[in-house]
């Protein structure tokens, strides 16, 4: 019986490790969703989204970032500046990743824009 006590606590701090991983930590498949991100946070994070094409791309001469709509897994969609140097094909890419946070009004300030492989 002491044999098996032994085995307990480290199968119960397993299960929770793994718990937490395939629940949180690891990475998602599909598109994220904005609700998920606290407005009043400037922590920067990753979300995959999709590109509202019909809207276009269009750069701000006056603060140097580009300016474009994206939809989440929700169908919320969302105002993004970014910086002004985008990467090559993105309004081909069926999904872009997304670094940055979101803001009171609603917009994303994204610090980094990739295009999702």
């Amino acid at each position: 019986m002491k044999k098996i006590q032994k085995f307990i606590l480290p199968v119960l701090i397993i299960a929770a490790v793994a718990i937490m991983y395939f629940g949180y930590f690891a990475p998602r498949d599909g598109l994220g969703s904005f609700s998920k991100f606290d407005p009043n946070s400037h922590a920067s994070h990753e979300i995959i989204v999709s590109l509202v094409k019909e809207k276009g791309i269009r750069l701000d001469r006056a603060s140097g970032e580009s300016i474009f709509y994206v939809v989440d897994a929700d169908g919320r969609e969302v105002l993004v500046s970014g910086p002004s140097s985008l990467p090559p094909g993105m309004n081909d890419a069926p999904t872009i990743v997304l670094v940055g946070h979101l803001n009171r009004n609603n917009s994303f300030h994204a610090h980094d824009v990739r295009i999702r492989n």
